[in-house]
């Protein structure tokens, strides 16, 4: 089954990504489908505008933690899991290197793994009811994706604390007031919103737009690799803690989690 839709609007791509469930994660296979839909994009020149956005319920709700293919740390080779670890880190940096503008169109949550792809993106667009939640730390676990520069030169360190440290839950018009979001749009308009942005886009000279986008990038992005390059390492030793079982445990028995620093 795929999870991944691909639909073509002269010069505009939508593409859509459901599970056919509430939550709608980020499953290993699901980015590898979103990865790939990405990296389709690479060689067609035609395209001037890609639009990413999850199911009218939810964007996404992040990281699947009941993932069948996740690797157990405790039973499986570190080399094993460092490969697996490197699949959302790969996800965020293919749709970031995609030449054509890139715009997230949000409908309600975006946790986790979820926000960090829509930091990928050049631009993003949130329902006014939407919410955009970062709780890893909660888990037990490190920030990862290449997330933490990405979101830190959307809002600024003090603020990428709050989202990434203290966990705090952004409605729709406080992550506008932040920088984490561009534009609003009513309940359900998200797409519509991103896709008038996208044929402004698409109204430009192509090959300009494409050239600014990358000398942006080089300017703003330039050391992103080098502060981001060991987060999955970092994910592999945090997994092996006590803290992160504990997290992840009580996050499946829905339970306040007991962290004792092991």
């Amino acid at each position: 089954m795929s999870f991944v839709k691909i639909e073509r609007h002269g010069r505009i791509a939508i593409v859509r990504f459901d599970r056919q469930d509430r939550a709608n994660a980020l499953s290993i296979a699901a980015c590898r489908a979103l990865t790939d839909a990405a990296r389709s994009f690479e060689n067609d020149p035609d395209v001037c505008a890609v639009i990413l956005t999850g199911t009218a319920t939810n964007f996404s709700n992040g990281a699947d933690l009941k993932d069948p293919e996740r690797l157990d740390p405790q039973t499986s080779r570190l080399s094993e899991r460092r490969l697996q670890l490197q699949t959302g880190g790969k996800l965020c940096r293919a749709w970031e290197e995609i030449e054509a503008i890139t715009i997230a169109a949000v409908e309600g949550w975006c946790v986790g793994g979820g926000a960090a792809l829509v930091a990928a993106c050049d631009l993003r667009v949130a329902a006014e009811n939407s919410h955009f939640y970062v709780p890893e730390i909660e888990r037990g676990m490190n920030l990862q994706w290449g997330a933490v520069p990405r979101i830190t030169h959307l809002v600024g360190p003090a603020r990428a604390k709050r989202i990434a440290i203290l966990s705090e839950k952004l409605p729709a018009a406080r992550a506008l007031d932040w920088g984490f979001v561009d534009e609003l749009a009513a309940p359900g308009k998200s797409v519509e919103v991103a896709m008038a942005l996208a044929e402004r886009c698409a109204s430009m000279p192509p090959v300009q737009v494409r050239m600014i986008k990358q000398a942006v990038n080089a300017s703003a992005f330039a050391l992103d690799r080098a502060v981001s390059h060991a987060d999955f390492d970092q994910f592999a030793l945090a997994a092996a803690s006590a803290d992160y079982a504990e997290g992840v445990r009580s996050f499946l028995e829905k339970r306040p989690p007991r962290y004792t620093g092991g």
